[in-house]
Order: structure tokens, then sequence, then C-alpha cells
């Protein structure tokens, strides 16, 4: 039989349940029938040194009966959404055919040869398909070596009519049992075992280039964001890794400046609404992560041990508002808003959405360095509050600067790039250890440590001198730094 071949773009949304949710889905009656039932087992395939994956492609075999599939994937996750590239044939048998059909020879070279098995993933996958929603509900596991992992997750296909269909029917599984987005592809859980054990996430570099749209760019940044901040959440849930709560809060302030970034393009009336629902999510998070800063500065003794009884209660109402109604509800929201909301479609702000990204990262950029040229002004004479509307402000243009970097990707402009990025971090920080201090004094007053014979050494009577001469500076060599952005 001669291979066949397709090269299409995929579309799907992805949820994460439990095996608990499995069956109740199933028995749910949701869906007509008992769908087909097939049997997978996949082989996945790279280099030693994993040059694929650091590619952003995947290879794998996938077997169902007698019929072996190869599959390249380009891309990845983003959030639930899922949207790539895809070079797939039939093949004789497990060992996968690398020729001019696919990018691999092209990128790997004489290195194709060196491909070989990684990981395996056996699933049961149970199938639905009314003609405009294919339903793949998904219980199985990676093994790499003596290492294994499950899965439990559903992923929801449009085959067409109205795309909000798809987000109606996530909602409709999420009221039967709790589903949350999935961000990982099976193949990056097979890679995941093959490294050491994940602690945190940071946030991964925002893949733009300048033939997108302002529209297009915005969707890759938010999608970005909520990745970085599903990654995170579990660690959160699971472990109470301090590192992944505040990775979690960078996540949901990244994509909050996203939102402002591009608020004029933005004109459905949803951007509000959303942005203090997550401005919410974030504030449960908070007080966490405030105590986890503070117990840093404080040594051992009665305050150390206090702390940590108020850092159990701070994680526990942090873990309960990831995993409730409203959390997951919220991401659900931002997904679809992200994706098809009606700021996507109106005439008013064509012209932003249609306008090149890296026309509208230059003004963007532009807009918030003068607002923190402005506002920080005689920065050692400013007030607490003037000072931390600063830090805000440096904050939103520190993302601008991550989120667009990859569009900026000459010689001189890299260089540029990384030099105002360093004087901003500086000043961010000088202005982060201000902020601490003056925060301190309502943290531990409702903490009531207030009256502990070590608050007074971290509370002071005000901003040392040299504290603010050296924020001051930071603000000077960020001024004089030149624009990578010209």
């Amino acid at each position: 039989m001669m291979p066949t071949e397709t090269n299409e773009i995929e579309v799907e949304l992805k949820l994460e349940l439990s095996p608990q949710g499995v069956d109740i889905l199933v028995s749910s009656g949701l869906f007509e029938g008992p769908g087909e039932m097939v049997g997978q087992h996949a082989t996945y395939f790279d280099t030693p040194g994993h040059d694929l994956a650091r590619a952003g492609l995947s290879l794998r075999i996938r077997r169902n009966g007698d019929r072996r599939v190869q599959t390249v994937k380009a891309g990845g996750a983003a959030a639930g959404i899922f949207i790539r590239p895809e070079w797939e044939r039939e093949v004789a048998d497990d060992q996968p055919v690398i020729d001019h059909t696919t990018p691999i020879p092209s990128l790997l070279g004489e290195g194709a040869g060196t491909v070989a098995p990684l990981f395996t993933v056996e699933n049961e996958r149970r199938l639905w398909n009314d003609g405009r929603i294919e339903v793949a509900l998904d219980r199985g596991r990676v093994v790499a070596g003596d290492r294994e992992t499950a899965f439990c997750e559903v992923e929801l296909e449009r085959k067409g009519g109205d795309p909000s269909a798809l987000f109606a029917l996530a909602r409709r599984i999420d009221a039967l049992t709790p589903v949350h987005l999935g961000v990982l592809s099976k193949a990056e859980r097979g890679y995941r075992l093959l490294g050491p054990a994940v602690s945190r996430s940071k946030a991964e570099p925002v893949a733009l280039d300048r033939a997108m749209t302002a529209a297009a760019g915005f969707r890759a940044i938010a999608y970005a964001c909520l990745r970085h901040f599903r990654l995170n959440a579990p660690l959160v849930i699971e472990h109470r890794d301090p590192g992944a709560l505040h990775q979690a809060r960078v996540a949901l302030r990244r994509l909050r400046s996203a939102v402002a970034i591009y608020k004029d393009m933005l004109t459905d009336g949803r951007a509000g609404a959303l942005d203090g629902e997550l401005a919410w999510l974030a504030g449960e998070l908070g007080q966490a992560r405030d105590i986890d800063v503070l117990a840093e500065r404080v040594g051992g003794g009665s305050m150390q041990a206090r702390l940590q009884d108020a850092r159990k209660d701070a994680y526990d109402a942090a873990t309960a508002a990831l995993q409730s109604d409203r959390a997951r509800i919220l991401l659900l929201d931002v997904v679809e808003w992200v994706a098809i909301g009606q700021w996507s479609q109106t005439d008013e702000n064509r012209d932003i959405r249609e306008m090149p990204v890296r026309e509208f990262a230059d003004g963007a950029l532009r807009r918030f360095r003068r607002k923190v040229k402005k506002g920080g002004r005689d920065l050692e004479k400013l007030d607490d509050e003037a000072r931390h509307k600063v830090r805000k402000a440096a904050k939103k243009l520190r993302y601008a600067t991550e989120f667009f970097a990859g569009l900026y990707d000459r010689k001189r402009e890299k260089g540029r790039h990384k030099r105002f990025v360093k004087a901003l971090g500086t000043l961010q920080d000088r202005l982060g250890v201000l902020n601490d201090h003056a925060a301190a004094p309502a943290l531990l007053a409702g903490l009531g440590l207030a009256a502990e014979p070590d608050a007074a050494a971290l509370v002071g009577k005000g901003p040392e001198p040299r504290l603010l001469e050296a924020a001051g500076e930071a603000y000077d060599a960020l001024v004089d730094a030149k624009r990578f952005w010209r």
C-alpha cells in the first residue's frame, strides 16, 4: 500500500480530569452510546540530545491493531488550545520514515540517523463524533525506562459549526466532573519523565514573528501566560512549593499585563470583568507569597514558628481557590474570550487587530517606558504609594519586553534588548526591596505578629537612605539605556 499523508491544521481543546471523572463522564449519558473503544500504543522518537523537542517537533509511531501511523507535529500546547501543523503517513513497522515529506531531514541533517525510541504511551481511547465535535476520552500512562506517569484527559475537536459549541460542551463536562485546562501533550509528559522532577516552571519565550498581526500576537501571549499558570498550579496544590506559587502569581500578573497592553484592541467590554476575576485569583495566592517572602527575612525563634502556622493556613486558602469552581470556569472563560471573543470580530478595532505585531509592539513599549520615566522622576522623594505605582508600571514594561522579545532578533536589537532588560530588572529589584519594607507593618499586623520582639527589625522607621539612593541610580540607568525597538 502506498503511504498516505496529510498536512493540515489541528485545533482542539484539551481538558484534564481525574480517573473517577472518567467513569462519571462515561456513565453520564452526555454522549450518545458507549462510544468507539480504541487501544493505542505509541512510541516517541528523538535524538540523544532531544534535538526534535528543542526545535518544537515531536515524532511518534502509533499502533492501532495492525495499522501503524507515523505523525510529526510542530508546535505545542497553549493553555488547552492546540493549534499545530501535522504530517501523517502510514508506515510498515515500528521504524520511523524520515524523508523530505517532513521537516526533520533539513533540521537534523546527518543527525537524522541517530533518531531512536525514547518512551512509549499506552492509552485506552473512547471516541464519540456527532459531526460537529469529536470527543476523545483518554486514560493511559507514559513509560520511560523505569519511570511512568498516568494521565486522564478529554480532547474536544471542532469539526464544524459554531466554535462556541466547543466551550459550551466543556462547561457541560465540568458540571458533571471537575476539569482543568490541559497544557501538556503526551510527548511533553514523556520528555518530563526523562529529566529531573519539576518543582516549578518559569515563563517560556513567546513564539512571535513579524508576519503576525497584533491580534495573533495577543493570542500567542495570552495562551503562553495561561500555560505558565497551569504548569505551576498543580505543584502548589500537590506539593505547596513556594517557587511554583510565585510563578503562578507571576503568570496571572503577566496575563493581566497583556490585557492592559492590548486594552485599545479589546473593545468588547469583557476585558474589565475578566481582569477583575484574574485579580481575585492572584489575590487568593497573595498572602501565602507574602508570608514566604517574610519568612526568608526572619531567622529562627518564635516568629518563624508562628509564620509557619500562618503559612499553612494561607496555603490551605490558596489551594482551595485554585481548586474552586470559580477558578476553573474563569480559565475556560478566558480561553474562549481570547480564542473567539467579540473583540476579534468587530469593525471598530479592525485597524489595531490587523496591524503588524512589530508595529504594535513598538508603540506599546514606547507607551510603558514613558509611564515609568514620568512616574519615577525624583524617585527618592516619592512616598510609598507613588513608588509602588512606578513599580507596577515597571513590571508591565518588563513583561512587554519579554512578550515581544522575539520580534527584535537582529544583532544590534538583541544587544540593546539585553542591556535594557538588565537595567529594568535592577530597577524592579530595588523597588521590590522598598515595597517589601513598606508592606511589612500591615502584613505583620494582619498576622498578629506586630508585637513580636523581632518585628521592629523588619519594620524600621522608614526606607533606608541607601536603598532609596540605589533605586534612584537604577532609575537613571534605565532612562539612559538605549531603546531596542528603534
